[in-house]
């Protein structure tokens, strides 16, 4: 029953359990030998917690045997960006100064997930400090789509594990487009909500205004199950929005694929310039798919900047809030640093209050008129931060300009705007390369539409089957 179970939907499996047709304990039994097996060679894990796991499973299994059933979440095997700090295990945010940092306490996502009934497997690998390069003394996780592909930044681990069926849905934070690059890089399904919608607290800090934590799958569905499960205020995290969090999944399965009313958003300039050719013809076809969902396509036009413009927008904001972030290790610890982090930090540690205060300036300008195009309409189509390339892993380990062949990849443009002005965005796959790369679509939305998002991932997703294909691992 379970040797291809690794790829069903977190509501399929959650069924299952449901119905008593699949016993949590021998899930997360399976899916722990999996990791075991298959993890050697992607790497997405940094520390799994199996005896937790098979705990939370057995915990599981008895209370659904006794007719206590929480939801679509109990019994679910899932795992967490180790940035998400876990009582009694290791939180070392891809940073040598963290090594051996133990939390004695769960972050609020954690705790959230496990009051739904979730088994955390563990944590999964990812950049230093949720930068764009790797420390030297961790891993590199592996794109299951070919082993020379880019993984994605700072949530890597989070896509690799999610695309190879090694969880059924994990956590990733996105401060320039860490939940969206790797979804797009992984073929997988990624949510970056509203930000304040959920709680930041035990979450290690790379930028505090500008972090955001999310849902990675493989469905829409799957992203509306677990933003409900993690989203709402938290007198802990006074960012966090006093906002009722809407029953996304009882709103999907009512409206099903009927997109009639929505107004969807296209900037055919902004799509293509600088895209990938192939993308843009994928893309095309989504637009056409969601009108025949009975959509509106809007012709709009989106705040014009190239990836650098807005990378120089967001870089000093983060350097000098990462700084501050840092402080208890940074400068006493700086040789512990890979270069990339090291070269960031220092930056932030030059800036002035007045210069940082003039960054955020430009920060609201712009936010206001990328929101402005936005409110025309309830999403915007656009690419999800590129398309996945060719990286030396090696490269990855260096500083600025190691990375240099790499960061010019990025399209900024589509992933920057979103975290500048924290409003939502949802990344979903849309195709492949003739080579078998996956292309991905990101649909960008007002504050607090990621019910909007989600009813027209899942309308899309009813009218194609793209996020049924899956890495042969």
């Amino acid at each position: 029953m379970y040797d291809s179970i690794h790829y069903a939907s977190l509501s399929n499996v959650a069924a299952k359990i449901q119905s008593r047709e699949i016993s949590p304990l021998e899930l997360t039994e399976y899916m722990l030998g999996r990791i075991e097996a298959v993890d050697k060679q992607l790497l997405s894990y940094a520390t799994v917690t199996a005896e937790r796991a098979l705990a939370a499973a057995r915990r599981a299994e008895q209370e659904i045997n006794s007719g206590f059933y929480k939801g679509p979440l109990h019994g679910i095997p899932l795992a967490v960006k180790d940035l998400c700090f876990t009582r009694g295990v290791r939180t070392m945010g891809g940073l040598k100064v963290l090594k051996n940092f133990v939390p004695s306490y769960d972050a609020s996502v954690v705790s959230r997930l496990e009051s739904a009934g979730a088994v955390i497997l563990g944590k999964l690998n990812l950049t230093e400090g949720a930068l764009s390069g790797y420390n030297p003394d961790f891993d590199i996780p592996r794109n299951p789509w070919g082993e020379k592909l880019w993984a994605g930044v700072s949530s890597s681990g989070s896509g690799v594990a999610t695309a190879a069926g090694l969880c059924f849905a994990s956590l990733g934070t996105d401060t320039g487009g860490s939940i969206r690059y790797p979804s797009m890089a992984n073929g997988v399904v990624g949510l970056k909500p509203t930000y304040g919608r959920v709680s930041r607290y035990g979450v290690l800090a790379l930028a505090e205004s500008l972090d955001h934590v999310g849902p990675m799958t493989r469905t829409t569905l799957d992203a509306a199950i677990v933003f409900q499960a993690i989203a709402g205020a938290d007198t802990r995290d006074l960012t966090t929005l006093d906002e009722l969090v809407p029953d996304i999944t009882a709103v999907i399965h009512s409206a099903a694929g009927d997109l009639s009313g929505f107004r969807i958003g296209v900037d055919k300039a902004y799509i293509s310039e600088g895209t990938d050719p192939g993308l843009v013809t994928a893309i095309d076809t989504v637009i056409v798919t969601l009108q025949q969902q009975a959509a509106e396509i809007v012709q709009i036009s989106m705040p014009k900047a190239d990836p650098m413009e807005l990378r120089n927008l967001w870089l000093p904001i983060t350097a000098y809030e990462a700084f501050k972030a840092h402080a208890a290790n940074y400068p006493s610890r700086a040789r512990e640093y890979g270069g990339y982090l090291r070269g960031v930090l220092e930056m932030g540690a030059a800036m002035t209050a007045a210069e940082y205060a003039a960054a955020s300036n430009s920060r609201r300008e712009f936010s206001q008129r990328f929101e402005a195009e936005l409110a025309a309409v309830d999403a915007v189509v656009c690419p999800a931060g590129g398309f996945v390339f060719e990286a030396d892993r090696q490269a990855q380990y260096g500083d600025a300009d190691a990375l240099k062949p790499i960061v010019q990849h990025f399209q900024g443009q589509f992933t920057i705007p979103a975290d500048l002005a924290g409003t939502p965005a949802l990344t979903l796959p849309c195709g492949f390369s003739e080579d078998g790369r996956p292309y991905a679509v990101q649909f960008l939305g007002n504050r607090l539409s990621e019910l909007e998002l989600c009813r027209i991932g899942h309308a899309y997703e009813q009218a194609t089957n793209w996020h049924n294909r899956h890495p042969a691992v």
